[in-house]
């Protein structure tokens, strides 16, 4: 297979995270560069489509660079800062409150799709507007292989569901939460949210569920995919994100995507998280090698092992 590029959307920011241990300062985030760290181990041809501002560093610009990842798509706005976040987590980690929310760049952000990345096999829409993700959409050239992935959550069906559910159409795999999932679908049980998500497009269904794995329904009956258990969760931030970017990855090195491949992808997708959420910030995906990422590969494995 020739085309195994992966084209990514979604933000490149900073983060300022509060967990009941540790404070992390002023470090890198972002959903587009979460799920580029996470798809570097599938060693996918990954562009990413995003805008930064005059704070980000050629430091943290080469961290990507260095995974491989093509940044010929993210702009740089020289007036202004980059989109900034800052959170804090309770004691059980599961629940978080935004304490602040700065657009900055992202608030007049246009996305550019680069010419080689426009037929890209696999497109992974990160959590942003779904304005902008249907912007990126429009700058596709055909691929009938083309796989779409969508990450959303509650903010924008809240403010922008019109457009989100317009979006929805386009996909071929959505991953959201279980609280989301209810939200999106109006059904309070999960097998219901899932049908109705799946009528408004998606033909895979991916809920998460956290700590405890996750749901993936679609036509030929439902699978479920543990989390890996954790004696220590230093920081949630961007496990998400780095489940969209294991799963995405490995899909864009795979000859066809059918449900056998979702499957596998989603356990590629639950040990990049395992990963991610071992560091503050970025730190567990940056310090974490292949090595360390077929570790958590092979426990998944034997999660589901009946010796």
């Amino acid at each position: 297979m020739s085309n195994q590029k992966l084209l990514v959307v979604g933000t490149m920011a900073f983060d300022e995270i509060i967990t009941p241990s540790e404070t992390s300062g002023k470090v890198l985030g972002g959903a587009a560069t979460y799920i580029g760290l996470a798809a570097a181990y599938a060693q996918a041809e990954t562009g990413i489509v995003s805008v930064v501002g005059n704070d980000f560093t050629e430091e943290h610009l080469q961290l990507l660079r260095d995974r491989n990842i093509d940044l010929s798509g993210v702009e740089q706005v020289a007036d202004q800062p980059s989109f900034y976040w800052k959170g804090k987590y309770h004691s059980n980690m599961n629940s978080r409150d935004t304490l602040d929310t700065q657009l900055n760049v992202l608030a007049n952000f246009s996305p550019k799709v680069p010419t080689y990345f426009k037929d890209a096999r696999v497109v992974m829409l990160g959590n942003l507007d779904p304005n902008v993700q249907q912007q990126v959409l429009d700058q596709l050239t055909p691929n009938p292989q083309r796989v779409v992935l969508l990450d959303t959550m509650n903010f924008w069906m809240d403010s922008q569901l019109e457009a989100l559910l317009r979006v929805i159409k386009q996909v071929d795999v959505i991953t959201i939460n279980d609280e989301e999932a209810i939200q999106l679908s109006g059904k309070n049980n999960l097998v219901m949210a899932a049908k109705a998500i799946h009528a408004m497009g998606p033909s895979f269904v991916i809920i998460k569920k956290g700590e405890h794995g996750a749901l993936l329904f679609h036509s030929e009956g439902p699978f479920y995919a543990p989390a890996l258990p954790l004696d220590q969760v230093i920081d949630p931030t961007g496990a998400g994100d780095s489940f969209a970017g294991g799963l995405s990855g490995y899909l864009t090195k795979q000859n066809a995507v059918t449900a056998k491949e979702i499957k596998q992808g989603i356990l590629y997708g639950t040990a990049a998280a395992s990963i991610c959420v071992g560091g503050m910030g970025t730190k567990g995906l940056e310090k974490a090698d292949g090595q360390v990422f077929a570790h958590q590969l092979q426990k998944l494995e034997q999660l589901r092992t009946i010796v």
